[in-house]
């Protein structure tokens, strides 16, 4: 802990006025009481007598500098809470990553503003992963070893966050995953006693069969071919997919993958039309998933393009153009002040960002974001710690409902289910007109209706035992 040096001398200043004098701390063990009960702070403060008389009452000595502790510890009581935030603010998946960390900021600010939490303020210590999942290893170490922060929030991608996330499991410091979506990343530490690994975004066990339900069912389409980039999200996601399309009794006619920063889908794309694919499956981020809409436009062949909710991100909306359009994918949240919660929280973050058209590069990395604070301060209040065990704990069983931007969480966590998201909660969005809207009308009616979690809801693929 940290102890300001103008507090401990404004203290000496205080005992001098009221007659006590400093003595040498190697005589302190031999001849003060008070050495033995010694803790930050009160090393120094031991090292006093009074000497204006020696039948001074003990009591009056002690009071005094009990009293002086006592401002010790209002001032350790100040000390910032430290959460960390790691996330890609460069690079391809920084749409994402910026969109979550001005959301996580916003909320903290909110937070700071209205008192802190017990007593103290928040303090962000943020770091660009770069998409890298070695980065994402070594902010992780950092962030436990040096920062000392009581939780972490973000990890936009699947991979960074497997790799990283085992440190804060061993260190037993809660992670909260606000965009990650890789369905594997709560379910990591499942054969542990505790897990501290929770996530407040939409798996790809609920987003793929959203997607094959949306092509097969609702469309209609017979032939599908699946694009994915090669990263773990890409091909968990695929996996996923493959999953969904079996229990509907479909094969894929193709199953494509590219890499990171490709330019070039030509290939990929000429097998999916050679096999008469209807629509595109994709699993990939914004730049490349723009590739793929320009390249069937370069082609002269336009099949829909529906895939998971990263088909929202801004460099996939502006780079596809036109190519873009009608593009369909799952959405925790689009930017529509379609309750109350949703609209102050649009409002101030337009205000305070100033995004390019008042459109958000990733609408719902910001509402994801922003509420994973609020889950977060809802169980250091509720444990009154910030004790990581602790912090674990009251996460899995809030007993105060927190209004979100995405939903109210009420009893979002238990002690087997680290996932916030149900089924039942996102819609399907479309880009139209450069933006993310409702796919469906009857979706855009209800979207004042605030969907909340129901462990029942169906459509999720089941999970491993």
């Amino acid at each position: 802990m940290r102890c300001g040096v103008s507090l401990l001398s404004g203290i000496e200043i205080w005992l001098k006025s009221y007659g006590f004098t400093r003595y040498p701390a190697s005589d302190a063990a031999a001849s003060n009481p008070l050495e033995s009960r010694t803790g930050p702070g009160r090393a120094e403060l031991a090292h006093w007598q009074y000497v204006q008389g020696d039948n001074m009452n003990f009591r009056l000595q002690l009071a005094a500098i009990a009293l002086a502790c006592a401002s010790l510890g209002n001032a350790y009581a100040a000390e910032p809470i430290k959460i960390g935030m790691s996330g890609p603010f460069t690079g391809g998946s920084s749409s994402m990553g910026v969109s979550m960390r001005d959301g996580v900021k916003l909320a903290v600010e909110e937070i700071n503003a209205a008192g802190g939490l017990l007593g103290r303020k928040i303090e962000l210590v943020e770091r660009d992963d770069e998409a890298k999942n070695e980065r994402g290893v070594q902010i992780a170490q950092e962030l436990i070893n040096k920062e000392k922060v009581v939780a972490t929030v973000g990890f936009i991608n699947t991979g960074v966050a497997l790799a990283a996330q085992r440190f804060y499991q061993e260190a037993k410091i809660p992670v909260m995953n606000n965009v990650a979506t890789g369905t594997l990343i709560t379910q990591q530490f499942k054969d542990q006693p505790e897990n501290y690994i929770f996530r407040n975004s939409a798996s790809d066990s609920i987003q793929a069969p959203m997607i094959v339900e949306e092509a097969v069912v609702r469309r209609g389409f017979k032939k599908v071919a699946i694009l994915a980039d090669s990263t773990n999200y890409g091909q968990l996601g695929r996996a996923d997919l493959e999953k969904a399309l079996e229990l509907k009794g479909v094969k894929p006619v193709a199953v494509e993958k590219f890499n990171i920063k490709d330019v070039d889908m030509t290939a990929q794309l000429l097998k999916a039309k050679e096999a008469g694919a209807e629509a595109i499956l994709t699993y990939a981020i914004g730049p490349e998933l723009a590739q793929i809409a320009n390249g069937m436009t370069k082609l002269g062949w336009k099949v829909p393009m529906i895939g998971s909710w990263t088909l929202s991100m801004a460099n996939f909306i502006d780079n596809a153009g036109p190519g873009g359009e009608g593009a369909r994918m799952p959405q925790t949240f689009i930017q529509e002040p379609t309750t109350p919660k949703r609209q102050s929280f649009i409002i101030a973050y337009l205000r305070t960002f100033k995004p390019k058209a008042n459109r958000m590069d990733s609408p719902v990395s910001a509402a994801q974001g922003y509420d994973s604070i609020y889950l977060l301060a809802a169980a250091i209040k509720q444990a009154n710690s910030t004790e990581g065990p602790k912090i674990k704990a009251a996460l899995e069983d809030l007993k105060a409902p927190v209004e979100g931007v995405v939903t109210t969480y009420n009893r979002p966590f238990t002690k087997d289910d680290h996932d916030a998201i149900t089924a039942n909660i996102p819609v399907f969005g479309e880009v139209k007109g450069q933006r993310v809207v409702y796919a469906y009308e009857e979706d855009q009616k209800k979207a004042s209706e605030v969907r909340v979690k129901d462990v029942n809801a169906k459509g999720a693929l089941p999970k491993k035992k």
